[in-house]
């Protein structure tokens, strides 16, 4: 009767997953290129206005030039500067005074702004992204401001918290050639020797309506906020069309293994890194299900066995860094007791060969279904978060329509297809083997 009832449970969820949660949505493109995605929903007075920009950390600065890392990441900051009509500093007086919140971030790959707004507010949060994308203000006393933003940014989330270079100190490793080798956040000294000039060639080389993606989701009529768009950003000029050429990554074939010296911990940790697919391939859904399998939770296959079971490791996760180009895959360790880093490595490498070499077993199968059906239907329980994934679904992945077809890519997923992925991609000769150890005062 228990396992009636789950079954029930299961096909219910599945119901609700399939018809309950589409998401609507219509999309145009207005004669300067921009593309405008709007989503009504007049559930709650609320409303994002969102625009996602085709420029990330991958984006180096002055034409491609190696010495100007973390154009993008900084232009975050410098947009919030102001405009001829919007005073310096007033920005975020301006959106909570309204009743607003905003925010922006920055990856490797994009850059996205937003307001949340009450929905009186609508016109308000499409006036100020329209005054950021036509003309911010981008002088040296805005520059020298967030220059010093950045800098402590940097302090305080990379350069003194523990574990703070974990990532760099992988990508650096893991690519020789590709700007994912560089910090998204970029070398201050690089951006210290950027003149004004340089910034003002960024922005005009990327921040183009041509090149953005606007998102107006929330409680809208759809054909009043198509007169606004068209209003606000309609008369925007054209900017410059952007081409990439990125260099390929040769294959991994022989073990990399190197070593990372942090001051700021006092336990070490040992990480197993491997170069995979963008996210647009099949194979990186099946990573990050693989992911899920190994260490979501308490009950996942690496927690169970090296925290709980052998006490050997204070912390223990696996997690796919989905990227355009090529993604990361990282499994890591820290040690507990006398476990040392080599053991933590044996018994992580047990668990991947149990991947490879045997099919998951049907429950833990289900398990993984039924976690990607409930993240799938979080995704898209808020305003605020449908706005984010049709900008991300159609900038980066070029099918908006993936906001509601992606957890079928999921379903689709078998027991043979997790076991053939790693096959692929987790064997030894094809990753970086990183030891990340505390800093010693002769290091």
């Amino acid at each position: 009767m228990k396992k009636g009832l789950l079954s029930l449970a299961a096909l219910l969820f599945v119901g609700f997953a399939s018809n309950a949660q589409k998401v609507e949505f219509e999309e145009f493109d207005l004669d300067n290129g921009l593309h405008v995605i709007l989503h009504q929903d007049n559930t709650a007075p609320v409303v994002t206005v969102g625009v996602m920009y085709d420029v990330g950390g991958k984006d180096l600065g002055a034409n491609g030039n190696p010495e100007r890392t973390g154009f993008a990441h900084f232009f975050e900051h410098l947009l919030f500067e102001g405009t001829p009509n919007i005073e310096r500093g007033k920005w975020f007086e301006i959106v909570a005074s309204n009743g607003g919140s905003n925010n922006a971030n920055t990856s490797l790959d994009r850059t996205y702004y937003y307001e949340v707004f009450p929905s009186n507010s609508l016109e308000l949060g499409l006036w100020m992204e329209s005054e950021r994308m036509l003309h911010p203000v981008i002088d040296q006393i805005g520059v020298d401001t967030q220059n010093e933003v950045v800098k402590e940014e940097k302090r305080s989330s990379y350069d003194n918290r523990p574990y703070g270079q974990f990532l760099f100190a992988v990508s650096e490793n893991l690519f020789k050639v590709h700007p994912y080798k560089n910090k998204n956040i970029g070398e201050m000294d690089h951006l210290d020797a950027a003149t004004l000039e340089e910034f003002r060639a960024y922005h005009k080389q990327f921040y183009g309506p041509n090149n953005a993606a606007l998102v107006v989701a929330g409680d809208i009529d759809s054909e009043k906020t198509k007169e606004l768009v068209n209003k606000y950003f309609g008369e925007i000029p054209r900017g410059n069309e952007v081409t990439r050429n990125f260099p390929e990554e040769e294959p991994i074939t022989e073990t990399i293994k190197t070593k990372f010296y942090d001051p700021n911990i006092q336990i070490p940790a040992v990480v197993a890194a491997y170069r995979t697919p963008g996210f647009k391939s099949r194979d990186s859904y099946v990573l990050s299900m693989i992911s899920a399998y190994l260490s979501d939770g308490k009950t996942s296959k690496l927690y169970k066995k090296m925290v709980d079971d052998k006490k050997m490791a204070l912390q223990v996760g696996a997690i796919n860094i989905d990227q355009m180009d090529y993604s990361m895959y990282a499994i890591y360790g820290l040690p507990l007791g006398g476990a040392s880093l080599a053991d933590l490595l044996v018994e992580i490498d047990e668990e991947v060969t149990k991947l490879q070499t045997e099919l998951i077993s049907e429950r833990d199968y289900q398990k993984l279904q039924n976690k990607f059906e409930n993240r799938f239907v979080n995704s898209n329980s808020s305003v605020q978060g449908i706005a984010g994934s049709l900008a991300t679904y159609y900038m980066l992945h070029d099918d908006i329509n993936l906001i509601n077809s992606q957890i079928d890519i999921y379903r689709s997923i078998t027991r043979e297809d997790i076991q053939n992925v790693a096959k692929k991609y987790l064997n030894p000769n094809q990753r970086l083997e990183l030891e990340y150890l505390p800093k010693k005062d002769d290091k």
